[in-house]
This record gives structure tokens, C-alpha cells and sequence, in this order.
């Protein structure tokens, strides 16, 4: 097993989880998380696509290749 330091976020995160709370706190948290790193990825994703100049019709044609 890698012995490696923790990250920012894993540190920020056992801060936040050091006192126990309800589970439906904790499935709302997952959530935000999960939704906040989802729409930073397809911002990033955006920023790429327009840089590049595709369109739906590549992304259409990409999804139909076999």
C-alpha cells in the first residue's frame, strides 16, 4: 500500500467528518461534491470545445463511429 501525504481536500474533508453527523447530512455532502467537480469538469470541457471549434454534427459523427 502507497504511504502518500494527504491532499488539501482530503485534509479539509477530515475536518469536516471528525464530528459524527446524520446520514442524510452526509448523502447531501456527497452530492454538493459530486455536483461541484461535475460542473467544474464540463466548464472545462466547454472552455476546450470552443477553442477548438467542434460542433454537436463532431460530436454526433463521434458517437456513431464504430
Amino acid at each position: 500500500m502507497i504511504n502518500a501525504p494527504l491532499t488539501n481536500l482530503q485534509k479539509e474533508i477530515l475536518k469536516i467528518y471528525s464530528t459524527d453527523i446524520e446520514e442524510q447530512d452526509l448523502k447531501d455532502l456527497k452530492t454538493i461534491l459530486a455536483e461541484y467537480f461535475a460542473k467544474k469538469s464540463i466548464k472545462e470541457a466547454d472552455k476546450i470545445w470552443t477553442e477548438k471549434g467542434l460542433s454537436n454534427q463532431d460530436m454526433d459523427r463521434w458517437l456513431n463511429e464504430k
